[in-house]
Order: structure tokens, then C-alpha cells, then sequence
């Protein structure tokens, strides 16, 4: 009973963001449905600039904190609504408060540890535990892994809190540049006169962070790749 009364606040974090997905709130920062009311939002964000920048991180922070698959729609959402600076900040206090929230209760589901890992577990950990730091930032620094999934997994290797909060600061931070970048740009091409069609991704300002997105993800490929060559040799 002790271990399911664990998993209680990870199961309300997973069914809170259940119930926001199936509401369709998020369906109000698709991209379309942004350019659609854009002079309404930005009518609110001059009227009310600290309660949106508030109303924001809180948004940001549960979708992080519930692991639903829609922080990209709304950082991308923040970008086109903010501009770069603005939405690159309150979006690292976003994914940084979030990101504690699920680890926590990820972590206090799987215990701290009292009770014996299956073998592949404590080898996984053992592993891990070797050379934690790279891990970490290997695990946050390349957007091939799921956000939510890879915090899940960094609790469960029992990273330190502080090294997971830095990693997840310092990798956000990277990722977040390019995604607010796709945000900032679709509100460039839209405020000269475009409309939003699969031709904005011929413009630069689109292209380019979707081409350093794709860079990174290439990263396990490098490494895999540098470290087959320096087997051979």
C-alpha cells in the first residue's frame, strides 16, 4: 500500500495533464489559431504585460510538470507573442519549475532507493553513476528524447537535484533559442504581409532553427560515429 501511496503525486500530475489535452485549451496556441487572434493577444499582453507573462510560466510550468506533448506548440506560441528575449526568459522558468515538479514526484514514485534494483537496473545506474555529468547533459542537451520521458529517467538514476536543474536550465536554454526563433519568425513573415503556408519555410528565419533542431538531433550519431573510430584505433 506504502509503495502505491508513492505514486500518488505522479499519477495526479499524468491525469491533470490527461484532462488539459482532452479540454482543447491547448488547441488556442496551435500557430493558426495564434495568427488568427494575434492582434487579441497582443491587445491583452500591452494591457496586461505582467499578468501574461505570469499566465504564461504558469501554462508552461504544468504542461512540463504533466509530460504532455504540447511545451512545443507553446513556446513556439511565445516566440511569435513575446519575441525572442522575452519568451527565451520566461520559458526557462517554465521548463525549470515544471521540470523540478515531475522529477520530484517521478522520484518520490520510485523510492530512494531502500529496496533492491532488478539487476538491469542497478547496472543501467552503475553506469550512469560513473559519469553522471555527461550523461545528464547528454540527455538534455540532444532533442531526440522526450522531455518529460528523459526527466522520468534522470529520476529514476537518482541524478542529483542540483546537476539536473543546471542541465535542464542550460539545455532548455539551447533548445529554447531555436524553437522561440521558429515563433519569432513566423511573426515576422506574418507582419510583412505573408500568409502561414508551407512557403514560410523557405524563409530564414524558419529554415535556420529547424536546420540547428536537426543538428542537434545528429548529435548521438557524432558521438557514435567519433567513438567507433577511436575503438578502431
Amino acid at each position: 500500500m506504502s509503495r502505491l501511496r508513492a505514486f500518488v503525486p505522479l499519477l495526479i500530475l499524468i491525469a491533470l495533464g490527461a484532462a488539459v489535452a482532452a479540454s482543447g485549451m491547448l488547441q488556442h496556441l496551435e500557430p493558426g489559431r495564434i495568427v488568427a487572434d494575434q492582434a487579441s493577444w497582443t491587445r491583452e499582453i500591452e494591457a496586461h504585460p505582467s499578468l501574461a507573462y505570469v499566465v504564461y510560466v504558469v501554462v508552461l510550468t504544468v504542461s512540463v510538470a504533466t509530460a504532455m506533448p504540447g511545451p512545443l506548440f507553446i513556446i513556439i506560441a511565445s516566440g511569435m507573442l513575446f519575441g525572442m528575449g522575452k519568451a527565451i526568459g520566461l520559458s526557462i522558468i517554465g521548463e525549470v519549475l515544471g521540470s523540478l515538479m515531475l522529477f520530484f514526484a517521478a522520484r518520490h514514485a520510485f523510492g530512494s532507493g531502500q529496496r533492491p534494483p532488478p539487476r538491469l537496473a542497478e547496472t543501467v545506474r552503475r553506469g550512469y553513476q560513473a559519469h553522471p555529468v555527461s550523461y545528464t547533459l547528454f540527455l538534455r542537451f540532444v532533442p531526440l528524447f522526450p522531455f518529460g520521458g528523459i526527466t522520468m529517467a534522470l529520476a529514476w538514476l537518482r541524478c542529483p537535484v542540483w546537476l539536473f536543474t543546471l542541465a535542464t536550465a542550460a539545455g532548455g536554454c539551447v533548445m529554447l533559442v531555436f524553437e522561440t526563433a521558429i515563433g519569432a519568425g513566423l511573426a515576422q513573415s506574418l507582419a510583412e504581409g505573408r500568409s502561414l503556408s508551407p512557403t514560410l519555410l523557405l524563409e530564414p528565419h524558419i529554415w535556420l532553427p529547424l536546420v540547428g533542431l536537426a543538428l542537434l538531433a545528429l548529435i548521438p550519431v557524432a558521438l557514435q560515429r567519433l567513438r567507433s573510430a577511436a575503438q578502431t584505433d
